[in-house]
């Protein structure tokens, strides 16, 4: 590789750059945190799982857990981006910081999810749920047309709505919506 005396420069520039931002700078990056009640088993998650510019394997490993098949109690790797996407969400729709998701469904097991599908046109042969990259939920004390109108200027992935089973689907799939 052959490197010119600009692309030395810009190097050296980049690394003087750096130093001005010493470790115990990067600590004070906001903290990411979401807080779920699941409605079908009541437990509630209060987790932290980014902080000081790095994500929290145990945080991570907390939500991975909250969020499983709470049918079969089977657990997947979330996809991280899905819950970066539920705290700009939280913060789009102006909720209460205190104001914890309600959690309908998170991870589903291939065989959860191909029970489902039989009995339901509204649940995908090959849904997100079951990649780790989908939540079904809703917030307290934020209307759901509300949430999805949230959801979708997101465009993260796909959003679903679901009025009368009161909630929304979030997914960091392709950008769609039904």
């Amino acid at each position: 590789m052959m490197m010119n005396r600009r692309g030395v420069l810009l190097g050296a520039a980049a690394c003087g750059v750096a130093q001005l931002f010493p470790a115990t700078a990067w600590a004070v990056l906001p903290e990411r945190r979401l807080m779920f009640r699941n409605a079908h088993n009541g437990e509630r998650a209060d987790v932290c799982y980014y902080s000081g510019g790095r994500l929290r394997v145990s945080g991570i490993a907390e939500l991975n857990y909250f969020l499983r098949d709470w049918r079969t109690g089977d657990v997947t790797r979330m996809d991280t981006g899905l819950f970066d996407t539920l705290v700009q969400l939280h913060a789009a729709t102006g909720a209460d910081k205190r104001a914890g998701f309600t959690l309908i469904s998170g991870y589903r097991s291939p065989r959860t999810n191909g029970r489902l599908h039989e009995h339901s046109d509204g649940v995908a042969s090959k849904s997100q749920h079951m990649r780790g990259k989908a939540v079904d939920i809703s917030l307290k004390s934020v209307r759901l047309s509300n949430l999805q109108k949230a959801a979708l200027s997101l465009r993260a992935g796909g959003v679903g709505y679901y009025p009368e089973d009161g909630f929304v689907h979030v997914d960091t799939g392709p950008v769609r919506r039904w």
